[in-house]
């Protein structure tokens, strides 16, 4: 049986990489929709100060307004120079939401003249999983590396072009979308919610 499952993002790059995913996991029993296919959804304000409050927060919501299960994930780059930040700022860290090329820039200006050992990073994704009945799970993850002096590559989006996974010599933009899902943050925090995706969905008949 084929389940709907809303995922609460606008982001097109987050609905192809949680499809990849979810389908290589479920095949042929999810149907992963956006939320722009619900005109009416307004979008939630990220008042959490984790990642798990942020993504239960879309989750839930978007949930409860569309009566159906729902997905989200909170996710960001926390540099450990900056103290963690961005963290949950990532995505408007240059001031305007989801201006990658901006949030990018700004980053590389502050880490300007700081030595490679100093360049230290991990993405974190908590990934939440809502129910309309009230039933909810978060799984959190993360994917370790270091920040570059200039983007490389064309894959994926965000931080993607200035971030170097531990071990390797490439950045996740310069890595096939299997091979990031393998060892990403987000790649690891679906595999780790998937297994209560498919039960809970499987739950409603």
């Amino acid at each position: 049986m084929l389940h709907k499952l809303v995922l609460a993002t606008r982001n097109k790059g987050k609905l192809v990489e949680f499809h990849r995913i979810l389908d290589a996991l479920a095949p042929g029993e999810i149907n992963l929709v956006g939320v722009d296919e619900f005109p009416d959804l307004v979008d939630v304000e990220e008042t959490g100060s984790t990642f798990e409050e942020n993504a239960l927060l879309k989750a839930r919501y978007t949930a409860i307004a569309t009566g159906l299960p729902a997905i989200s994930d909170d996710s960001g780059l926390c540099v450990d120079f900056l103290n963690g930040d961005p963290g949950i700022y990532s995505a408007r860290w240059a001031g305007i939401h989801g201006n990658d090329q901006a949030n990018l820039e700004k980053l590389l200006g502050q880490l300007q003249d700081v030595s490679d050992e100093k360049r230290t990073a991990h993405f974190t994704c908590a990934a939440a999983l809502a129910m309309p009945d009230g039933r909810t799970q978060v799984e959190e993850a993360h994917f370790h590396g270091h920040i570059l002096h200039s983007p490389i590559g064309f894959e994926g989006f965000g931080y993607d072009p200035i971030f170097q996974p531990l071990g390797m010599s490439i950045s996740s933009a310069q890595m096939s979308p299997q091979e990031k899902d393998a060892i990403s943050h987000r790649g690891k925090a679906l595999r780790a919610i998937a297994p209560h995706v498919i039960q809970m969905l499987r739950s409603l008949g």
